[in-house]
């Protein structure tokens, strides 16, 4: 198979009976993407070339555990074909809606608990594995299982010197600081929460798409939605009136949008280096 279309042969495998056509779509940077339409139903399915039927779990878990209390698309079959792995979803048609309404979604999915902070299986990344195994410490959670990894690939690329470890350990220090007298209640994470990530149907519901969930302070979700953009002030308005947000945010948001600057620095290079530093250099 190529980049653009999945052959007759490929089409002819997946468990969908009359597909009458197959359209490249644009979906994300990480998966070849099609809308493939049958007799009697449209599908978005994601494809990973060379890669096992289980590269798509973690993201299938993600999808059923929002799905009980969020609007997400609904897996509706996955596998392996020739060596390449597939994920199949209902098709939703992108529409237009109130951020209000988004917020609400958000805290709705913020609310969904659970006892301790990680998530049933680890997520493998382009660049690390994330370590998701239950831990009831917070503080202990992010320092070790997220933190801390991602410096050493960090390292690892070359994206990182002694003025940044100085700095970060400083970040770390006050963090478990912080939470060594706050309460954190494990909540459940979109865990990727970029304006990207959620769309809007043609009723104008609002959808979570693409997660990669986990257990975790909600802030860290939040922190997100603050690092590219996207989000209105209704959406916050949304989320606040149905989850109040603790005061003092603004204080503990730089802790949390530093992972994702960093893995971006990790990823796409130097051009995030100096958001990143913005960040070390308030510790």
């Amino acid at each position: 198979m190529n980049n653009q279309q999945l052959s007759t042969n490929w089409l002819a495998q997946l468990p969908l009976n009359n597909i009458i056509s197959c359209e490249p779509v644009s979906g994300g940077d990480i998966n070849l993407a099609y809308q493939i339409t049958t007799t009697n139903a449209t599908y978005f399915i994601k494809v990973q070339p060379k890669h096992p039927s289980s590269y798509f779990d973690h993201e299938i878990l993600s999808l059923k555990e929002i799905g009980k209390v969020a609007n997400v698309p609904t897996p509706v079959a996955h596998g392996e074909i020739d060596g390449d792995a597939y994920l199949v979803l209902n098709w939703i048609t992108n529409g237009y809606g109130d951020q209000y309404a988004l917020g609400q979604e958000v805290a709705k999915m913020h609310q969904q608990r659970n006892e301790e902070f990680g998530f049933p299986d680890n997520h493998q990344t382009k660049v690390l594995v994330k370590n998701n195994h239950w831990n009831p410490s917070w503080r202990d959670f992010y320092i070790n299982q997220r933190l801390k990894p991602e410096i050493s690939a960090a390292i690892k690329t070359g994206r990182w010197n002694k003025w940044r470890q100085i700095h970060f350990d400083q970040m770390v220090a006050k963090f478990d600081n912080y939470y060594s007298t706050t309460e954190v209640r494990p909540s459940l994470l979109h865990g990727d929460l970029w304006a990207g990530n959620f769309m809007f149907n043609q009723e104008h519901q609002p959808y979570l798409i693409d997660p990669d969930c986990v257990y975790g302070d909600r802030e860290f979700d939040l922190a997100m939605t603050t690092v590219f953009g996207g989000f209105d002030e209704q959406f916050y308005r949304g989320y606040n009136d149905t989850y109040p947000i603790k005061p003092g945010i603004n204080e503990r948001l730089p802790w949390y949008r530093f992972y994702y600057l960093c893995m971006h620095l990790i990823l796409f290079g130097e051009s995030y280096g100096p958001a990143v530093d913005q960040i070390l250099n308030k510790y």
